[in-house]
């Protein structure tokens, strides 16, 4: 008799395609490997700044749902870290200086809609951004650090100083996804859910590549 698979490991091995090494071609690959620049990092983050504001705008409104809020009883606020590193880089005018890119805004219309009357849909978004976020951002930041000089103001975001264990974070994470009470057909949606969100992170490393050209042009 074959072992039932709990589902945040068919979710994990589902999706491990959607972020294995290829997605970090271009822009990625530049910025880790020391050929991005500041401003490169600059407009990555405040990317991220879009599209948590539409993610924990969609919180505030799934703290009522019994399933959706189990996965926010900890209300770890990433809009904090994104903003004190925005008015670090760019100044206190940085709301005025950033914009959002294409797939930036495809992204955020997303989160927006599926978030109004799906919690599964909101839970898909909100695994794939705090978890993949929250796998990457710490060594991320390490190495904005050593190549930009950072201490801590410029890459808060990616420290998650407010999760005291990371790893900790996930495992409970991933168990409440297990104890989800959703049937075959809904895991299958949250699943392709997350997929539609790791195709828009990788379409994202795609328009910041374009954008790059055309400032450099």
């Amino acid at each position: 008799m074959n072992a039932v698979v709990p589902f945040s490991t068919a979710l994990r091995e589902r999706s491990s395609d959607a972020h294995s090494p290829h997605e970090c071609d271009g822009f990625m690959t530049d910025l880790l490997t020391g050929a991005g620049t500041r401003d490169d990092y600059i407009a990555l983050i405040a990317q991220h700044w879009f599209i948590y504001a539409a993610l924990e705008e969609a919180a505030g409104r799934m703290r009522s749902d019994p399933v959706a809020s189990v996965f926010l009883q900890g209300r770890h606020s990433r809009l904090p870290a994104l903003e004190a590193d925005l008015a670090f880089l760019l100044g206190d005018d940085w709301r005025a200086r950033i914009t959002p890119l294409p797939t930036t805004q495809a992204y955020v219309s997303r989160i927006r809609r599926v978030a109004a009357t799906w919690p599964g849909g909101f839970v898909a978004h909100h695994y794939t951004r705090l978890l993949g976020d929250l796998s990457g951002g710490p060594s991320i930041g390490r190495l904005m650090k050593r190549r930009f000089g950072f201490e801590t103001n410029g890459i808060g975001f990616l420290l998650f100083g407010d999760i005291a264990d990371p790893k900790a974070f996930k495992t409970v994470y991933r168990e409440q996804l297990d104890a989800a009470p959703w049937d075959d057909r809904e895991k299958e949606r949250v699943i392709a859910e997350v997929l539609v969100a790791y195709r828009f992170t990788t379409e994202l490393f795609a328009d910041l590549t374009r954008a790059k050209a055309h400032q450099v042009a």
